[in-house]
């Protein structure tokens, strides 16, 4: 991990989606009045034609997208996780995931990491809400590097998928040369002491517990688990037969988000307890967003204490 390069996933989604339009006629883009801070303002530079700002309408740029779908193109639409989710579900449960149509939702300023937008603007639910749609396929991306080969990778997949992305600059994590696939954790370490399961933005704080722990002759896995659904259930039971002990960690509510999902997985296959790591049932808070992980126990040295 490369802590001297960090770079917000928002960005990386921006600019792998210009190079993606260049390459892909049959990609079109919607923004609903945030295309600066979404990043999609690069597409729009590079490919005014193929770029629609919706304004502050969330729930018609949605409706849109799926006409687009209707005609053969390949719409990613995106807003903030908060509107994307939220203000939005309706029209991405009956016109979207319904018809099992070919739209990309791209939710950036996800989780607490948004900083001093506060609660309102904190969506810490929308991994629970997605996962639970049928047809689609929900990703989490931890840096720069995965962040850009998903943006390409979902282009060739049909049907719905739900790209949560982070407002705070995080370390480059992967060489880019490394190996991708959507539905397949990435392990990352060997060790028996603990399986670290993290999603998103908070799997450099994973990274950072593992080194520590290593110092202190604990040696732990980290699983960083892009891809929530379809999720790894393979990787997941291997980490609880081969380890210790089993957490997870996530820049969202512990309620229906990754750690339910691994619990859900396990409960049924592998029984065994799991310690979740997450926003504990509550709204965020405004506050810079390094604060705010320390704040609601999403660090490094957290993780070391519940370890």
């Amino acid at each position: 991990m490369n802590e001297t390069i960090k770079i917000p996933t928002r960005q990386s989604y921006g600019e792998a989606l210009a190079k993606l339009g260049k390459e892909n006629k049959n990609i079109v883009v919607l923004d609903a009045d945030l295309s600066t801070a979404t990043k999609t303002s690069i597409f729009a530079k590079e490919n005014p034609e193929r770029f629609f700002e919706m304004g502050i309408s969330e729930q018609d740029m949605m409706a849109t997208s799926a006409g687009f779908a209707t005609s053969g193109k390949i719409p990613y639409v995106s807003t903030f996780a908060v509107f994307a989710a939220g203000r939005a579900y309706d029209q991405i449960r009956n016109s979207i995931c319904y018809p099992n149509l070919n739209v990309k939702i791209c939710a950036t300023h996800a989780g607490i990491t948004v900083g001093e937008d506060g609660a309102t603007h904190q969506m810490l639910e929308d991994i629970s809400m997605m996962r639970s749609l049928p047809n689609m396929t929900v990703i989490s991306t931890s840096d720069d590097t995965q962040t850009k080969w998903v943006v390409e990778e979902i282009s060739k997949i049909k049907g719905p998928v739900y790209l949560r992305l982070s407002r705070m600059a995080t370390p480059v994590i992967y060489e880019e040369t490394q190996k991708f696939e959507i539905g397949k954790a990435v392990q990352i370490g060997e060790g028996t002491d603990a399986s670290i399961i993290a999603t998103g933005d908070v799997v450099c704080e994973a990274i950072k517990a593992k080194e520590e722990l290593e110092k202190q002759g604990i040696n732990v896995r980290v699983i960083d688990v892009h891809t929530i659904k379809p999720i790894d259930k393979e990787m997941i039971i291997k980490c609880a037969k081969e380890t210790k002990k089993i957490i997870t960690l996530e820049d969202h509510s512990i309620i229906g988000g990754l750690g339910s999902a691994v619990c859900e997985v396990l409960a049924e296959e592998y029984p065994c307890k799991v310690t979740r790591m997450g926003i504990n049932d509550q709204f965020g808070k405004s506050g810079k967003a390094e604060e705010l992980l320390k704040y609601f126990k999403l660090t490094s040295e957290s993780i070391i204490e519940k370890i």
